[in-house]
């Protein structure tokens, strides 16, 4: 017998868990809280999303079960992605391992997909607010708006707060909670850095390539090489996007954490010392102003001139050469402090959410068979590069697939 589901959540993963049960013969319904499913795919990839790529390797994901991680892309990996496209119709492009539509647009993507829901006859309610769920028999029955639904399974595809504003984007962690659920803390991930030195405005609106390190005192967390941004409070950039999920957490757990700016990143130590001796030579005599001129953005070199009690007027002599030897350190090891992350409005993704430990290879909670969990929902989170989109084909092809079928086959 067909198997009757309700997929809450209309986002990437419901969207594709939806197709997934449907092709296997389910009659399936989707309640989305907002106005429209897919809504947030269309900012994905600066609105050209991305939607997968080619190096799925783990080491671009934080989870607390890899093991398992590794079993679901062994299940639906980036070739699956891009086959399901392909046989939707979609012409794609790869760019250096990242996939995207040829058109580079995202709102071909969620066409593409709510055809494939029509097409595949699901129900779509939008506008859906609070639900009450509660366990019946064999499946689940659903109140809304004082209507009452019987389902045979429940796959949650709530999604996250990311995008929203704090007061928003908790409910389906409510819904997992209440059906017994440990929630892992959700914090804000992909998202700038707000720091504690107070020379930011200084240099607000400089971008540069840069490498950069993250420690917990002197301990090495992570490093990232990119194009940086520096901001009015801080930094921003995909290398900071790649490793804010450990700031946010270190910071949550209240570690005192640095962030060191190589702004000379094609330099190794040697070279760049050499090459600054080289250039105190040539340049003794002349003002400290057209010593820097060429190396660095102008705002920088005014600031880490500042710092360090120089003058651009000052000539340089031996009287300032330590000085200078002391900027030119600073240029390729200029420390600032993460304060905290900016919010979840701000966010593109969380950390945290529904335990992985708590459900099996198949996404189906291990504490109430027959819920189902994917995307978003779940405490698993990539870095910049398709691969939050992927997590999200992925969970949901293997919650869809799982939910549609009998329970001797589970």
């Amino acid at each position: 017998m067909n198997k009757k589901i309700l997929i809450i959540g209309g986002g990437a993963a419901g969207m594709m868990a939806a197709i997934t049960a449907a092709e296997s013969g389910a009659e399936v319904t989707i309640y989305e809280k907002r106005d429209r499913v897919g809504k947030k795919i269309l900012v994905t990839g600066n609105g050209k999303c991305n939607l997968t790529n080619l190096n799925l390797s783990l080491e671009n994901y934080y989870t607390k079960d890899y093991e398992k991680l590794k079993r679901a892309f062994l299940q639906f990996d980036a070739e699956d992605t891009l086959l399901f496209f392909k046989r939707c119709g979609m012409l794609l492009k790869d760019k250096g391992g990242y996939i995207y539509p040829a058109c580079e647009q995202a709102s071909v993507v969620l066409d593409i997909l709510r055809s494939q829901l029509e097409q595949h006859q699901v129900k779509i309610v939008t506008d859906c607010g609070n639900l009450n769920i509660r366990k019946h028999k064999n499946g689940f029955i659903v109140q809304k708006d004082q209507k009452e639904e019987y389902f045979d399974r429940l796959i949650m595809a709530c999604g996250s707060p990311a995008g929203f504003k704090r007061e928003s984007g908790q409910t389906g962690y409510d819904y997992a909670t209440l059906l017994g659920h440990h929630i892992i803390p959700v914090l804000p991930s992909l998202v700038q850095i707000i720091c504690r030195e107070t020379i930011f405005s200084m240099v607000s609106g400089v971008r540069c390539d840069v490498g950069l390190a993250l420690y917990e005192e002197q301990k090495l967390l992570a490093r990232e090489r990119g194009e940086l941004q520096l901001t009015d409070y801080g930094i921003s950039g995909i290398p900071v996007f790649q490793f804010s999920h450990i700031v946010a957490c270190k910071l949550a757990d209240r570690k005192s954490l640095q962030v060191e700016i190589d702004f000379m990143p094609d330099y190794d130590e040697e070279e760049w010392k050499q090459y600054i001796e080289t250039r105190m030579l040539l340049k003794n005599g002349d003002m400290v102003e057209n010593f820097f001129l060429g190396l660095l953005h102008k705002k920088l070199c005014t600031m880490m001139m500042k710092q360090c009690n120089l003058k651009p007027q000052d000539v340089l002599d031996k009287r300032i050469e330590e000085k200078i030897r002391r900027l030119c350190y600073e240029i390729k090891h200029f420390k600032v402090t993460p304060k905290e992350v900016k919010p979840y409005e701000n966010a593109q993704v969380c950390s945290g959410g529904v335990d992985f430990m708590q459900l099996s290879e198949q996404m189906e909670s291990k504490l109430m068979p027959g819920v189902f969990f994917c995307g978003e929902m779940i405490d698993v989170d990539g870095k910049c590069g398709g691969y939050n989109l992927q997590w999200a084909w992925t969970s949901g092809y293997i919650a869809g697939k799982a939910a549609s079928k009998n329970e001797e086959n589970v």
